[in-house]
């Protein structure tokens, strides 16, 4: 198992009971507090309820009560543990292939940090201790309190006279959508549940799926189509013509919706962010390495520098609130995680009769693709990027006939800004032997074209 972007992930074969049980255990012994109790969340992959047990056995044994909760979305838990100052473990592989799972951790005031990992890493060599088992219960509130959070702040009926379509697929927090949105006055309609676990990237929609979601729209004459991934931190949105909003879209208009006065973002967000500000400096912008470990580290500069709402979002639409929102009298508290439901809400809700394309149609035109290269191992893709950004020549010799590069970033992988504008991002994945491509254009098809280009090139050369 490995530390990733976001979470310790691994093939399901190789997370055995007592390699997850030995990482809980790290995890609480890692804690600068000492026993108490852990929430445990899991998602609907096949071999979640099975790592749970695990993980509660684990913590169980350093004398931790384990608090199962079930099936819940990961910002629900992440909410719980903040609200009850308690840690918790989430049993999740997010949006990747359900033969593979992950744990994520959250100390009891957030989400744990690179440094924080390390720790866990290192208590698994450290001397366990006085083992005695604590005693565990059960939680089955969790789900409406995240539910209700939004509810509150959005008010009831907000969305009435909207119809809008839930794909509800194996998302663990499928019917707490649903929920939410008839809370809020919509009249939702449930699409596409299924018991097989569904691996959506939402930052990657394949086009199989954006056709389903099109078709779906269409037949059920809807206002708009939404949906989750996996664990239900990123979300899915899609307009009243069947078209999926690209997830830094989706920040950045919540963002603004939200009247955030300070914006952390990692490289791969499109530049529509800092071309949406309309010279005053208003918004303060602080772009990060991908992962949400990295954009809380930004919210934390933000508001060193004085940012009175900081938020966060990554390319992937998941976004993080770093402050308290009031409004009307209605209060949202912060939840500095990856979260769905918010960013939804604040759409469907933000486009008030309008179509939702219409509240789309105001941001800058920017347009970004990412793709991967498959099974280049780091063996392969450390050499090559360490190369790429040493040397001005072979970055200058990759991107030939496209354009003369105009600046580069290597913060996460290599960064290359054309002088036109347009970008093409290398950088090794965290979570798997892969090798990700991104590009950013004008417009998805100059996009589109970029990526293909990019990512032929780099297949030449590795």
């Amino acid at each position: 198992m490995k530390f990733g972007t976001s979470g310790l992930r691994g093939l399901v074969e190789d997370m055995t009971d007592a390699v997850c049980a030995d990482y809980a255990a790290a995890f609480v012994r890692s804690l600068a507090e000492g026993p108490g109790e852990v929430l445990i969340g899991r998602d609907l992959r096949p071999s979640s309820p099975r790592i749970a047990a695990a993980c509660a056995r684990g913590v169980a044994a350093q004398g931790w009560g384990a608090i199962d909760c079930g099936v819940v979305p990961t910002p629900a838990l992440a909410l719980a543990a903040l609200r009850g100052r308690v840690p918790a473990i989430m049993v999740s592989g997010s949006h990747i292939p359900f033969d593979r799972n992950g744990l994520k951790f959250y100390r009891r005031d957030g989400e744990i940090t690179k440094a924080d990992e390390a720790a866990i890493v290192a208590a698994l060599d450290a001397a366990p201790g006085e083992r005695r088992v604590a005693p565990g219960r059960s939680r089955d509130d969790v789900g409406a309190a995240y539910v209700a959070r939004a509810v509150d702040f959005f008010g009831p009926g907000a969305l009435a006279g909207r119809r809008v379509g839930v794909w509800q697929h194996s998302a663990a927090g499928r019917d707490l959508l649903v929920t939410a949105l008839a809370a809020l006055g919509a009249e939702p309609v449930a699409l596409g549940r299924t018991d097989a676990f569904v691996p959506i990237d939402t930052e990657a929609v394949a086009p199989e799926d954006a056709a389903r979601i099109a078709a779906w729209v269409a037949e059920h004459r809807l206002d708009a189509l939404v949906s989750t991934d996996g664990d239900g931190d990123r979300p899915l949105v899609a307009d009243e013509t069947g078209a999926v909003l690209r997830g830094d879209a989706v920040g950045l208009l919540t963002a603004r919706l939200l009247g955030a006065d300070g914006v952390a973002t990692p490289l791969t967000s499109s530049t529509a962010l800092e071309r949406a500000d309309d010279g005053t400096g208003a918004v303060r912008v602080e772009r990060t390495r991908i992962g949400s470990p990295f954009v809380i580290e930004g919210l934390a500069a933000l508001a060193a520098a004085g940012a009175r709402l900081p938020v966060g979002y990554e390319a992937n639409g998941g976004f993080l609130l770093g402050g308290p929102v009031e409004r009307e009298g209605r209060g949202l508290d912060p939840l500095p995680t990856r979260d769905a439901l918010v960013p939804i809400c604040a759409l469907l809700v933000g486009a008030g009769d309008a179509p939702l394309s219409r509240l789309v149609a105001g941001l800058p035109r920017r347009a970004t693709a990412s793709d991967r290269l498959p099974e280049v191992p780091e063996t392969v893709s450390v050499p090559f990027l360490d190369a790429l950004a040493a040397d001005a020549t072979a970055r200058a010799g990759l991107l030939d006939g496209l354009g003369a590069i105009a600046a580069v970033d290597t913060r996460d992988g290599v960064r290359m800004t054309l002088g036109s504008g347009e970008i093409v991002h290398l950088r090794r994945s965290g979570n798997a032997p892969e090798l990700r491509v991104y590009a950013e254009a004008e417009d998805e098809p100059r996009a589109a074209a970029l990526l293909a280009e990019a990512l032929a090139r780099v297949a030449a050369r590795i």
